[in-house]
C-alpha cells in the first residue's frame, strides 16, 4: 500500500525522537556560581569535612551558600550570587591553606537522573558564555638560575675530562664560580671555556690564596634564554590544555613574561588549574657508594614517610626532559606505574650509566615547585588589607630506588607512586613537556560573554525570528504541508541541539548562524519535496501517487545538495580555526538532522495524516 510505513519505522523514528529530546534537555537548566576546591596533589581526596570547612568560613564572612558537595576528585561550593565568587576563592584558600587548590566554576543544575545516562549541556564558547581567566606569570630568574646549573655540570665535567683540578665555589650574583691553585691550570681552564663557551663573560680574581674564574652570561645570552623560558612554557601549557581535553580554549602570551589562558564554559577549574602550574620533572641518579666523598653526593627523603633518607650522588644520568612519551598503568601486582620512553640521546646515556653499574641501585626523583600563599599587610586605597604573596618552595623526593638488573635502553618504568591518580599526572606532564621554569597565578577571575549579553540577546532573537519567519513562509505558500514542515523543523532544533550535547561540541556565536543556515536547508528540503507533489498532482496524478512520487522523486537532489554542503563543512572543519570550525560543525551536525527530520519525520507525517485514505484533494 503506498503511503504507509511499517510499524517498526514508526517506533524507531519515535526512540530518536524521544532520545533528542531527553539529551536536549539539560540546556534547559542555568548554571550555579561555584567555588571548587581539590588537592595540590592527586594523592590528596578531598572531604565532606573539607566542603564544610570551606561552606563554614564563606557563612562566616556574609558570603550566602547554596549547597556544598563531593565529588571522586573534587568539591564544589554552590553560591548564590555570581558577584561572590572572587571573595569566596579567597576565604576559602586561605581557610584550607595550600595543601589544596581553590579555582572558581560554574556547577550545573542538570537533575541527577539526567546526568546518571550521560546528558549533558552543551558547551558555549567564550563569545556565548564567558569562562575562566587565568595570567601566568613565568619565574624568570628561576629559569636563568636552572640553565646556570645546567651550565655549571658541564663546564666541570669538561674540566675533569681534561685533567684539570678545580675547587666548587658557590654561585654569586648569577655567575659561576670556579677556584685554581697555580696559573697553569687557570690558563688552560681560560682557554678552554673561551672555546667552548662564548656566551659567558669571564673575569679573574683573587681570593685567599686561590685564583677564580667567575663566568657570567651575556646580556644577549640572557634574553635569549628568557626568551626561550616563555615560549617553551607557552608550547607546554597549550599541550597540557589539549590533554585535558578543554574544548575551545585560549593560550596565548601577554608581553614579555606572562600567559593568558581562558577556559570556556563548565570546565573541571580546579583540575585545570592544579596541572598548567605545576613544574613536575624528574632526575635519575645512581646511589652513593659508601665511601664516596660528601661534596659528591646529596641526601633526600623518600615520599613514604617510613623510609629513611638515601644517600645519592649528585650528578644526574637524565632528566624529565629527555623523556619523548609517558604512559600509566599498572604492574604485574595491581600497583600504578609509569611507563616511560627517552628520545635517542637520552636512552644512549641511560644505556651507558646502567650498563657499567649493574647491581648498583638506582632511584628517581621527583621535583616539585610548590606554591606557597604568605599574607602581608598593605595599605591599598587609603585601607589596610590581607594581600596574598605567592612564593614557590622546590621539593625534591625519592619515588623509587631500585637495584639495576640489566642495562636499560630508551624504554623503562617507574614504580612506587601514590595511586593511579599520581601516576596518571605525572605521565600527563611528562607527556606535555616540562616547563623551562616555575609559573604562578597572577590573576584569575570569570570573564563575562566577549560579545557581551546585548549581541547574544540579538543573535538568539535573531535565530528565533528567521525561525518564525520561515514557518509563516512555508504555512502560506503549502498550507497544511507547511504546518507539518515547522514541526519537523522544530524536530529538527531539538535533535541538533542534543547531538551537540552527547558529543560535547562547543556553540559559539558563528556555529548559531550555522543553525540558522541550518533552518533554512531543512525548510529547502521539505520545498523540493512538497513543489515536487504539486507537479504530480497538475500533472493528474491521484494523490497517494503524487505524495510516493514526490518524496521519492525529491529525494536524489536532496542527497546531492546535502552531501555537497557537509563536503563544504568537513573542509571548513578540517582546515579552518577557532569560530570557524564552530560553523562548520553546527552547520555539518545541522545537515544531518535535517536529512532526517526533513524525509524521515515529514514523510512518517504525512503517511499517518494521509496514507491508506481516499484523498481527492490536498491542502498544498
Amino acid at each position: 500500500m503506498l503511503n504507509k510505513y511499517p510499524l517498526w519505522k514508526y517506533l524507531l523514528i519515535l526512540a530518536v525522537l524521544a532520545v533528542g529530546f531527553i539529551y536536549s534537555a539539560p540546556n534547559l537548566y542555568p548554571d550555579d556560581p561555584a567555588v571548587q576546591i581539590s588537592g595540590a596533589s592527586s594523592a590528596l581526596q578531598i572531604t565532606q569535612a573539607d566542603v564544610d570547612k570551606a561552606s563554614k568560613a564563606l557563612s562566616d564572612a556574609g558570603i550566602a551558600v547554596k549547597a556544598g558537595s563531593v565529588s571522586a576528585k573534587s568539591g564544589l561550593v554552590r553560591l548564590v550570587k555570581k558577584e561572590d565568587q572572587l571573595p569566596a576563592k579567597d576565604i576559602v584558600r586561605r581557610a584550607l591553606g595550600d595543601d589544596y587548590v581553590v579555582a572558581l566554576n560554574l556547577a550545573q543544575t542538570t537533575p541527577n537522573w539526567l546526568r546518571s545516562i550521560a546528558a549533558h549541556p552543551m558547551k558555549l564558547g567564550l563569545d556565548l558564555s564567558g569562562g575562566v581567566h587565568f595570567l601566568l606569570e613565568v619565574d624568570m630568574d628561576k629559569a636563568v638560575e636552572a640553565r646556570l646549573n645546567v651550565y655549571e655540570s658541564e663546564i666541570k665535567s669538561a674540566l675533569r675530562k681534561e685533567h684539570l683540578r678545580y675547587r666548587s665555589l658557590p654561585m654569586q650574583d648569577s655567575g659561576i664560580q670556579l677556584g685554581f691553585t697555580d696559573s697553569d691550570s687557570l690558563d688552560r681552564a681560560k682557554a678552554l671555556l673561551a672555546k667552548d663557551y662564548r656566551d659567558f663573560i669571564v673575569t679573574e680574581s683573587t681570593r685567599n690564596d686561590m685564583q677564580v674564574l667567575r663566568l657570567v652570561m651575556s646580556t644577549a645570552k640572557l634574553a635569549e634564554i628568557r626568551e626561550y623560558s616563555i615560549k617553551q612554557n607557552l608550547t607546554t601549557v597549550r599541550n597540557r590544555v589539549n590533554e585535558l581535553g578543554v574544548s575551545e580554549p585560549l593560550v596565548q602570551r601577554q608581553g614579555a613574561n606572562r600567559i593568558v589562558v581562558e577556559l570556556p564554559g563548565v570546565q573541571d577549574t580546579a583540575e585545570a588549574k592544579r596541572i598548567l602550574g605545576k613544574t613536575a620533572n624528574l632526575e635519575f641518579r645512581l646511589a652513593a657508594e659508601p665511601d664516596a666523598l660528601k661534596s659528591a653526593t646529596e641526601t633526600f627523603d623518600f615520599r613514604e614517610p617510613r623510609r629513611p633518607p638515601a644517600t645519592l650522588e649528585r650528578s644526574v644520568i637524565i632528566t624529565g626532559d629527555q623523556v619523548t612519551d609517558a604512559s600509566a598503568s599498572f604492574d604485574e601486582n595491581g600497583r600504578p606505574q609509569v611507563n616511560i620512553r627517552l628520545d635517542g640521546h637520552g636512552g644512549e646515556l641511560m644505556n651507558r650509566a646502567t650498563r657499567n653499574n649493574v647491581g648498583r641501585s638506582m632511584a628517581v626523583v621527583f621535583i616539585e615547585q610548590k606554591p606557597i600563599t604568605r599574607y602581608t599587610k598593605q595599605v591599598v586605597d587609603g585601607v589596610e588589607q590581607d594581600v596574598a604573596v605567592q612564593a614557590f618552595k622546590e621539593d625534591k623526593k625519592i619515588i623509587s630506588l631500585a637495584t639495576i638488573q640489566s642495562a636499560l635502553g630508551n624504554q623503562f618504568r617507574i614504580t612506587g607512586l601514590n595511586g593511579p591518580g599520581e601516576s596518571s599526572e605525572l605521565a600527563l606532564l611528562l607527556r606535555a613537556g616540562g616547563l623551562a621554569a616555575p609559573m604562578y597565578f597572577a590573576e584569575e577571575r570569570t570573564i563575562g560573554p566577549s560579545l557581551g549579553a546585548d549581541n547574544i540577546a540579538k543573535g538568539i532573537d535573531a535565530s528565533l525570528w528567521g525561525m518564525i519567519f520561515v514557518s509563516l513562509f512555508i504555512i502560506v505558500i503549502y498550507r497544511f504541508f507547511g504546518l507539518v514542515a515547522t514541526v519537523a523543523l522544530a524536530f529538527n532544533m531539538v535533535m541538533l541541539v542534543a547531538l551537540m550535547s552527547i558529543l560535547g561540541a562547543t556553540l559559539t556565536l558563528p556555529g548559531i548562524a550555522g543553525i540558522v543556515l541550518t533552518m533554512g536547508m531543512a525548510v529547502d528540503a521539505n520545498v523540493l519535496i512538497f513543489s515536487r507533489i504539486r507537479e504530480e498532482l497538475a500533472a493528474g496524478m491521484s494523490v497517494q501517487r503524487a505524495i510516493h512520487e514526490g518524496f521519492g522523486r525529491a529525494f536524489t537532489a536532496i542527497l546531492d545538495a546535502n552531501l555537497t554542503s557537509l563536503l563544504v563543512g568537513g573542509i571548513l572543519y578540517a582546515m579552518g580555526t577557532g569560530p570557524v570550525k564552530g560553523f562548520a560543525v553546527t552547520m555539518s551536525l545541522g545537515i544531518l538532522t535535517s536529512m532526517f527530520t526533513a524525509i524521515l519525520v515529514t514523510r512518517a507525517m504525512v503517511n499517518l495524516i494521509f496514507g491508506g485514505r481516499d484523498f481527492k484533494k490536498l491542502w498544498i
